[in-house]
């Protein structure tokens, strides 16, 4: 196997354990979902180990991967583990709750497992493009939790609420990032880094950086909500289930 996949094998493994619990979910016809539910524990345990192992295999040492569109270093690994962890603890506290209001459905745990997919792509991520790809892998697991509960209007609208500024929000970082590229001729992280300290304050590049770097702060302040980019948290947070709250 090439090292490429070999550092993304956590990631291909939650990836096919979320895709085999979509449609294992489908024979499941219990109520409680328990055999969903600990499949999804399963494909979280798993995860955690192969990030184990590539953090053992690496000894902490940055490697990258995909024309270095990828690192796997000891601070993404920790991160993971960490992520695996949380997600975990939200099943666990989630679990109950959607149960007793019967929205405990095959969607809600693929969906999460699909979200900590986006998550650890953003953890290794060593581009503008990596993270973006992981944003929205997350960022859409989302819209699609808080409609969890189809029979509410206010999940409904709070749901698309969410979706409209959520795009509104994508397509701020794109521009922004096409702009920082525009100016450093790169979207590597660490190239950026480097172009940027090496850049004049009076070349056209740096009036192009200034202004990309506006729309990526705005487009990632719409995404974690803060103020004044905090329209959507009081709709998503009232009409969401409290289960999917906990997640965002």
């Amino acid at each position: 196997m090439s090292l490429d996949f070999i550092l993304v094998l956590p990631e291909m493994l939650l990836l096919a354990g979320a895709s085999a619990l979509l449609i294992a979910d489908l024979f499941v016809k219990s109520a409680d979902r328990r055999a969903s539910f600990f499949m999804a524990q399963g494909v979280l345990l798993v995860c955690a180990a192969a990030t184990v192992l590539v953090m053992l295999g690496t000894t902490g040492q940055p490697v990258y991967a995909f024309h270095r569109l990828f690192v796997s270093d000891l601070m993404s690994s920790v991160l993971k583990l960490a992520a695996c962890g949380a997600v975990s603890a939200a099943l666990v506290y989630s679990r109950q709750y959607l149960l007793d209001r019967g929205l405990l459905r095959g969607e809600y745990l693929t969906l999460l497992l699909f979200a900590l997919l986006g998550m650890m792509v953003m953890m290794s991520a060593n581009s503008f493009l990596t993270v973006y790809l992981g944003l929205e892998l997350l960022s859409l697991c989302l819209y699609a939790m808080v409609a969890l509960n189809r029979d509410s209007a206010a999940s409904t609208e709070a749901a698309m609420k969410y979706f409209v500024l959520g795009a509104l929000a994508s397509g701020m970082l794109l521009y922004g990032m096409s702009m920082i590229y525009g100016a450093t001729g790169t979207l590597t992280l660490t190239e950026v880094a480097k172009q940027i300290a090496n850049l004049s304050r009076d070349s056209t590049q740096h009036g192009f950086l200034v202004f990309g770097l506006v729309f990526m702060v705005s487009g990632i302040a719409f995404k974690l909500g803060v103020v004044p980019f905090h329209m959507w948290t009081p709709d998503v947070y009232h009409g969401a289930p409290t289960a999917v709250t906990l997640v965002i």
